[in-house]
């Protein structure tokens, strides 16, 4: 018997920087995150997914960020200004 899974993706931030030569996007979050939780970010022309394995606040490392916050986040795929971050959760 095959399970399907729900995924819930939620808007946590939008892109409002990215830096080509290092791979890093700020991100101003809506709502809380964490390193570990699992991301999407899309755009017209920006679809792809990944994990936060770390993220800075003024070039500090943080374990979580809340709403409010804007967030450096290394990113495996270009981005573009004004791309939405969405969170994803997956469930059994």
């Amino acid at each position: 018997m095959k399970v399907e899974k729900v995924v819930e993706k939620k808007l946590i931030g939008k892109i409002t920087h990215y830096f080509s030569k290092i791979s890093v996007a700020v991100v101003e979050l809506s709502e809380d995150v964490t390193v570990g939780d699992k991301i999407r970010v899309e755009g017209a022309t920006t679809s792809f997914g990944q994990v936060i394995d770390s993220m800075e606040i003024d070039n500090k490392n943080v374990e979580t960020a809340t709403a409010g916050q804007s967030i450096g986040l290394r990113v495996k795929e270009r981005v573009r200004l004004h791309d939405g971050v969405y969170k994803i959760t997956e469930a059994e």
